[in-house]
């Protein structure tokens, strides 16, 4: 079964994050994505857990690639990258604004000799602008974002800010960058032309707070106790997800309280949103004098979209995901582990993540090789200090 982007090749100038995840969803559908490194390699290398020097948190990143080191301030790095960008679809970069200027491949650059290269920058603040040249990772958006105080604005009696361990910011950006990416690419199949993707963190954040974002434009209450929050059980929590009539009609069933089908106090949508917390505190009567296994299945009887709470662990092993073949097993130098696979399956085309993440450098060679560098030429970019060897 032929992959959806088999023949598409990919320059990966990515690190950390948000673009080794765009670029690795592409490896996915099949395109041959060549990572540049440099010699130290990306700084997820070093992240644990790590097995014999290998990280996982990097190998689930960047699963299925090609890693090719250079020093990109030698001239003759960047003969190769100009060789291997006549044969490139898509380049995508994730430095700050300018890095790629120096280095003599930013999209001005280079486009005119390439005029079919999809461009593809990730960055904090975008390209241009007076915030473009600040440094940026996933925490600091966050917060620049209006992200964390919207949050918290819904954990009533709280005023300091969550702490960040969960890099949102970075996944949303590399899916967006991944759609953006998809986009101009099938525009170029009627157009011929290439052109640039220009991704801001800041922007994908705020493009999560749609609700936040209209608020913001008027006068408006606060929005005081959420109606999505925990409900306290006999062991511990469950979420029930409130978010339409049928379903308040079947936690009305479950709880045995009909009575607030016509309780003046939660009848009405309005007067429901209004009265959340006591309709919560009644609610808990009830299910804190049973287990979660109890009020999960008494929610699943009468339809109610609900879940109790789980660790990662326990959702690994959950039959969904088997059943989905969701996870991959995947092999570096330090032994095996598990990875998420796409979350998206197509009828007739294949997705899967690469078997292997390869070492540092691991490809270099064969990289050269198939840019047609002889053997000789390739031992005095070695020993210029161009590339870096295994």
């Amino acid at each position: 079964m032929k992959r959806a982007l088999a023949g598409i090749r990919v320059l990966d100038f990515t690190t950390t994050i948000a673009g080794p995840h765009c670029t690795r969803l592409m490896a996915d559908l099949g395109a041959e994505v060549i990572k540049i490194e440099a010699a130290d390699g990306d700084l997820l290398r070093s992240r644990p857990p790590l097995r014999e020097g290998a990280s996982t948190t990097y190998g689930q990143l960047n699963a299925g690639k090609q890693s090719i080191v250079m020093d990109l301030k030698r001239p003759e790095a960047m003969e190769i990258v100009r060789r291997l960008l006549a044969t490139t679809d898509i380049l995508v970069e994730n430095f700050r604004p300018g890095v790629m200027r120096r280095f003599g491949l930013d999209y001005a650059g280079i486009k005119d000799k390439h005029p079919n290269l999809i461009y593809c920058a990730i960055s904090g603040y975008g390209q241009t602008g007076p915030s473009s040249g600040l440094a940026a990772y996933a925490p600091a958006i966050h917060a620049a974002s209006g992200f964390d105080l919207s949050h918290i604005a819904y954990q009533p009696g709280r005023d300091r800010p969550d702490n960040c361990g969960i890099y949102v910011a970075d996944y949303f950006t590399g899916t967006y960058a991944f759609g953006a990416i998809m986009t101009a690419l099938a525009q170029r199949h009627t157009t011929g032309h290439g052109q640039m993707v220009d991704v801001s963190m800041l922007e994908t954040m705020l493009s999560t707070l749609g609700p936040e974002v209209q608020m913001a434009q008027f006068d408006v209450p606060p929005p005081g106790r959420p109606m999505f929050g925990p409900v306290r059980t006999k062991d511990g929590f469950i979420m029930p997800a409130i978010a339409s009539e049928r379903s308040f009609q079947g936690l009305c069933r479950a709880a045995g309280r009909e009575d607030w089908l016509t309780d003046e106090r939660f009848a009405v949508y309005g007067n429901r949103r209004l009265n959340w917390g006591h309709l919560i505190d009644e609610l808990e009567i009830w299910s804190s004098t049973v287990t979660t296994a109890e009020c999960q299945a008494a929610f699943d009887r009468e339809g109610v979209p609900s879940s109790p709470y789980r660790t990662v662990r326990e959702v690994m092993d959950d039959p969904q995901l088997a059943h989905r073949g969701a996870l991959a097993t995947v092999r570096d130098h330090g032994g095996e582990f598990k990875v998420m696979n796409p979350p998206f399956r197509f009828s007739d085309t294949a997705v899967a993540v690469g078997s292997t993440v390869s070492a540092l450098g691991e490809d270099t060679k064969a990289v050269l090789d198939a840019a047609g560098y002889t053997e000789e030429e390739i031992g005095k970019l070695a020993a210029s200090g161009a590339v870096t060897l295994l």
